[in-house]
């Protein structure tokens, strides 16, 4: 997988509906405070749906999952966790010789964000993280249909992530950074890190449609707020939007099992 953190997760925090649709945040999002029952009031009802969450942040390339990491951190007051780039001694390897490397890259990518997603858990405490180990399973599935992933090792890859989602607690939400691969080229392009320099855009455009089968997938199991990161000012009117959107439960539904390469 191509590269942009993880920790123990907190159990979803509200109880959810079976038969309500996910939202989709155009922009403004939010609820207005005739929706909070009137013998619930609202800072009690902020306290408790924050007090013990686990919110995913998903996204392109260069899409800001790490500046709205920070903000949402900051604006809840919650542990942030960031992709592990600076250390990953796979990354340049990967993208000089992607068929070698990508299934090492993978499984490299898969236990580290294991081992954060982890301790996210295992702390206790409510927490932001700046990519999803479940977003590792759209760059395998990539790489193995473009044939820079050995189909061998691409089941084992399928095998080893199942294996491990067993013993993985879901995020209450996951917040979707919906950019278009032209945008997420134009970002990666200006914040100029060498390894990314010869992406190419059909890459971009392929990663885009797993992505969109993605949200589709995952927001069976996982509350989704799909988010155009274009329509906000800062990331900080993008984490109150996030925040007034999760506390109206009718976008969340229940579920109970995610199969990433179904």
């Amino acid at each position: 997988m191509l590269t942009e953190t993880q920790a123990p997760a907190v159990e979803p925090a509200a109880p959810l509906a079976d038969d309500a649709p996910s939202r989709v945040a155009s922009g403004s999002g939010g609820i207005s405070g005739t929706d909070t029952p009137l013998l619930q009031p609202r800072q009690t009802q902020d306290a408790d749906a924050f007090a013990n969450i686990f919110i995913g942040i998903a996204g392109m390339i260069g899409a800001g999952k790490s500046t709205l990491a920070t903000a949402l951190g900051q604006h809840l007051g919650i542990d942030t966790y960031y992709e592990p780039v600076a250390d990953n001694e796979y990354l340049a390897d990967f993208y000089t010789d992607t068929p070698r490397y990508s299934f090492a890259m993978q499984v490299y990518l898969l236990n580290r964000r294991f081992q954060q997603h982890q301790e996210i858990i295992w702390r206790g405490r409510s927490a932001v993280q700046d990519r999803t180990i479940y977003e590792d399973s759209i760059f395998a599935k990539m790489l193995a249909k473009t044939g820079l992933m050995d189909e061998r090792d691409y089941r084992t890859y399928q095998s080893l992530f199942r294996n491990m989602s067993n013993f993985m607690c879901k995020p209450s939400v996951i917040v979707f950074l919906d950019v278009s691969p032209e945008a997420s080229a134009e970002r990666i392009r200006m914040r100029s890190r060498d390894v990314e320099s010869a992406i190419p855009l059909d890459y971009l455009k392929a990663l885009h449609e797993g992505y969109e089968e993605f949200v589709q997938s995952i927001s069976r199991v996982i509350p989704v707020i799909r988010v155009d990161y274009e329509k906000f000012a800062s990331a900080e009117d993008m984490a109150q939007m996030i925040k007034r959107e999760y506390l109206d439960a009718s976008f969340l539904r229940r579920a109970s099992a995610f199969d990433p390469h179904r």
